[in-house]
Order: structure tokens, then sequence, then C-alpha cells
């Protein structure tokens, strides 16, 4: 609770003659805590069974959605100027007194303006959206006749400069004109992306910790953002600075066999299976085809990468001769 002793409450010094005349037996007694929700405090809110002097004001309200706190001794002196008097105080040394309001958070607020903007003129989902306003909105405090929801009026959204322009209606208790409320500022649709969380050079494999997610401008990353779980031990295309977006075409699988690299070649066939000690003459990741030179007899060859350090080599399937090819099965007829 907000603690503002007066003079924070302005007193009303309007002083009206007459003695407090009591309607009733009960006596008349000071609240400990009031709640008005208008502009001022009247004799009524202070003290119960105030009778016919419930309605006069003594002094003006706290601002809206606060706490103020009015010593005692400064209530029965303004009782006291509008002949109020033998309130029993039942030792209180002080009275708070709060001032209702509609409070409209900034979350809520934000809430609205992103559904009134969501998919207009190219926008996706409200969700996606970062919005600025133009004016501070962290509370706005309305008074307590305020009620029921935010009701769109309109809503404008120009895409070459992200610019918005919302207006709601709220309306108002006991017959009172609705209050319309107006907002605009900036919507720039945001997207999830895997952002490095160093500076990678060409050529470096991604670990987990060097990618992080975070939301960026889907303009600044394109359409062919990567994802974090699809950069994760993929091989830099090229070097990328701490703090920017990867995108697909940044990656390329991760190079299980270096250039000059020693290497197993291993040649399969049926019912063989060789390994031999060889020299990769080309990089190249899983299922890339490379050059390979057989140590032993310097001739080179051709294989698949199948692993860290491991080429394969496959024998080719025996081929028939055309004559053979073309020779009938036994037993079949010829054509003459």
């Amino acid at each position: 609770m907000t603690r503002i002793i007066l003079p924070a409450f302005a007193l009303l010094l309007q002083v009206t003659t007459g003695a407090f005349a009591q309607t009733s037996l009960a006596t008349p007694t000071l609240r400990a805590n009031v709640t008005v929700s208008s502009e001022v405090v009247r004799i009524g809110d202070f003290v119960d069974n105030a009778g016919e002097m419930a309605s006069v004001a003594v002094f003006r309200a706290p601002d809206l959605g606060t706490t103020g706190v009015v010593p005692v001794v400064q209530v029965l002196d303004a009782l006291r100027a509008h002949n109020v008097i033998g309130i029993a105080t039942n030792d209180l040394r002080e009275v708070a007194v709060t001032r209702e309001a509609r409070t409209l958070s900034q979350k809520d607020i934000e809430t609205e303006v992103g559904r009134a903007l969501e998919r207009r003129n190219g926008l996706g989902e409200a969700a996606n959206l970062a919005l600025t306003f133009d004016r501070d909105i962290r509370v706005l405090q309305l008074d307590a006749s305020h009620r029921g929801n935010l009701v769109l009026l309109s809503a404008r959204y120009e895409p070459r400069h992200a610019r918005f322009d919302v207006t709601f209606e709220l309306a108002r208790d006991q017959g009172l004109p609705p209050t319309r409320l107006r907002f605009t500022g900036t919507a720039i649709e945001t997207v999830e992306a895997a952002v490095v969380t160093r500076t990678v050079e060409r050529g470096e494999v991604l670990r987990a910790a060097d990618i992080a997610i975070e939301r960026r401008p889907k303009a600044e990353v394109g359409f062919d953002a990567a994802t974090r779980d699809r950069a994760i031990g993929m091989q830099m295309r090229k070097g990328v600075r701490a703090g920017q977006p990867l995108r697909v075409a940044d990656l390329a699988k991760a190079d299980l066999v270096q250039r000059d690299q020693n290497v197993s070649l291993v040649y399969a066939a049926p019912g063989l299976t060789l390994t031999m000690r060889a020299k990769a003459m080309d990089a190249g990741a899983e299922g890339d085809t490379v050059n390979v030179m057989n140590l032993q007899s310097k001739r080179v060859v051709q294989g698949i990468v199948t692993g860290p350090g491991q080429v394969a080599m496959t024998a080719p399937a025996p081929r028939l001769s055309a004559s053979l090819a073309n020779t009938p099965a036994s037993g079949a007829p010829t054509q003459e």
C-alpha cells in the first residue's frame, strides 16, 4: 500500500452550517479503510452512520488505482469543519483511502492490438508480432465506471514502414459515453532463429553450445532460417559473427574425411572384404565420392565416404558379354 500523507490529498474547505443530525441511535464510527470510485471522498465514506451529512465531500481522492493514508487527526478536523463531532475512532491513528480503477496492463493492450493486426496486410499470427508503442503504456488507469472488453473500432497497418494505428472503444456504466483508446506504433513479425553464440569460421563444425534460439525479425532471417537441431553437427560454409542467425545455405554436412588424411579404404565383393591403408586426395562428407590413393600400389581410385576416416569401394557387378546375353536359355525355342 502506498502511504501518501496529506496534504497529498487536497482538503476541500467547503464549510456548511448546521449541526450533525444523527438519524439513528447507532454511534457514528470512523472506518479504518475507505474505497471510493469518484474524485472526492465524502463524510459517508469515512463514517458509518453519517446520516444526512454523508454526501458532503471533504477530501480529494488519491490518483486512480492508488492508496493514500490520512491521519485520523486530520480526518476529525475536516469533519469538525462541518460540525460533525462525536465520532468513535476506536483508537485508530490513520485511515487508508483507495481509489478504484480499471487497470489495463501493457500485456493486456499488447494482446488486443496483436489480435487486431493478426494476418493483416501480410502479417502473421499475433503471437509472432513484436509491438513497439509510440507512448509508454506500462499501465493504463481508467476510472472504475469502465466495464467490459475492448471493442475494436478500426485497425490499419502500413507494411512499408511497419506502422500500425488501432482504435478501441470501452463502455462505461451509468449511461456515461464510452471511451475511445487509440494506440500507434510499429509491428514487426518475428520468427524463432538459431543464432551463433560466438564467431565461427568457415569449416568449423557447430556444437550445441555454439547455438542459441532467439526471436528475430522475419525480414532479417529470411525464408531459409536453420533450426537448432538442423544446425548442430553441421559444418560452416562461411564465417558468421556472434549473434547472427544461421541460414540453411550457411550449413553443409561435416567432412568425415579431410584432404591428405590417412584413411581406411574398404574393398567389398561377394564373400570378400579387404581393408587397405590409403590417402584421401579430396575432403568429403558422408555419402560423397572422393579420390583416394592406395599407399601400397600408389594407384588412385574412387570411393564413397562412409564414416570418419573411412572410404568404401565396392566391386562392380559382373557384366554378361553381348554374345552370352543373346544366347537363348537351354530348351528355349529359337527363331529361324
